[in-house]
């Protein structure tokens, strides 16, 4: 998304990726970007099933910051695409330390958002003594509410470009878990069929939706020196799901359509085992870094359509009665990383020790 703080980092920025073998056919893709002699940071994307981008390098100083953006098992430039066979948060979190200690770095900060604030958790949880401080974007908690407001049929206010129900699989009626299987049914088939298509391509489009309805609440609350840059996203946002609704039904597998089946597949893995965490796991990872004593930056979006505000409070509330380093930033913002009030905040956070 375009912000008016901040240039998009250039195609030298973002270079081809390097492949480490992590176990099995798995090859887990992974970029470094920045001063290879600064302060090391691993970038972690959301999803499941997303990658790292080059817009999301924008918090960074490039010039002083050093980053590692993997791309998680099955998903982004990562090898085999789509896989789920051996794909779970312990493997996610080992391939992590993996190429951590390949690298030689003894510690690291992590800047991970939505989806990856689970793994970054989870990697806390197993590994405390290697990780510097978190900056949490947008955290998930994995609840069956944050997983069933983006599957099941809804009548919320403002959505007006949904998937019609009449094409997506999930019909009104049924729960959480008899929905993720209907969707991972349809999609882990070795051919993309009509119903798989359409299945995935009405995710997408719900996901969308979702997204628009933050940053629209932002732009109610802007301050006039950012609204413009979030109208102009807003309408790019709107325009691009309109051409995703009308392409919806169109026949035959087109352009995107092979790399949103291997991250909807993937998605629909994690979310159907609740991202591979047992009970209370995160709330133990948040007890973990209050204990070590680790600074952790929880920022959440106040407007945030996808996943709950109140996760962040919650978990901020808990670091800080166990006399943890914790800071919670709520700024007028949606679920989005590239919101200008979201953006702003992170790189404040994330630049905070550079002298």
């Amino acid at each position: 998304m375009n912000s008016n703080i901040g240039a998009m980092p250039t195609a030298a920025s973002w270079p081809q990726p390097r492949r480490l073998a992590v176990g099995g056919l798995h090859r887990m893709a992974w970029r470094e970007v920045g001063d290879a002699r600064g302060e090391p940071w691993l970038l972690l994307h959301g999803g499941p099933g997303g990658a790292c981008q080059p817009g999301m390098l924008r918090p960074f100083d490039l010039q002083r910051q050093r980053v590692i953006a993997p791309d998680q098992r099955g998903a982004g430039a990562s090898r085999p695409r789509g896989r789920t066979l051996r794909n779970n948060t312990a493997a996610l979190v080992a391939d992590l330390e993996r190429l951590r200690a390949q690298l030689g770095i003894e510690r690291w900060s992590l800047l991970a958002g939505s989806w990856g604030t689970v793994v970054a958790l989870a990697y806390a949880l197993c590994y405390p003594r290697r990780v510097q401080r978190l900056v949490l974007r947008g955290a998930f908690a994995l609840t069956r509410r944050e997983i069933g407001g983006l599957l099941l049929p809804s009548v919320k206010r403002g959505q007006t470009l949904r998937a019609p129900a009449a094409l997506w699989p999930v019909q009104q009626g049924v729960g959480v878990p008899v929905a993720l299987v209907r969707l991972r049914q349809l999609l882990q088939k070795g051919t993309l069929g009509v119903a798989s298509l359409r299945a995935l391509r009405g995710w997408a489009l719900r996901e969308t939706d979702d997204a628009l309805r933050g940053v629209r609440r932002s732009l109610r609350h802007a301050a006039p020196s950012s609204a413009h840059a979030i109208r102009r996203a807003w309408a790019g946002m709107r325009r691009q799901q309109r051409r995703a609704l009308a392409q919806l039904q169109r026949p035959g597998v087109h352009r995107g359509d092979r790399a949103a089946w291997a991250r909807y597949r993937v998605q629909a893995h994690y979310l159907l085992q609740r991202g591979f965490m047992r009970p209370g796991d995160l709330e133990r990872a948040v007890a973990s870094l209050a204990l070590e004593h680790t600074p952790v930056d929880w920022v959440h979006g106040r407007f945030d359509a996808i996943c709950s505000p109140a996760n962040s409070v919650r978990w901020s509330a808990q670091g800080r009665a166990a006399d943890g380093p914790v800071l919670l930033h709520t700024p007028p913002c949606g679920h989005l990383g590239g919101e200008p009030a979201m953006l702003a905040q992170l790189r404040a956070c994330v630049r905070r020790c550079l002298s």
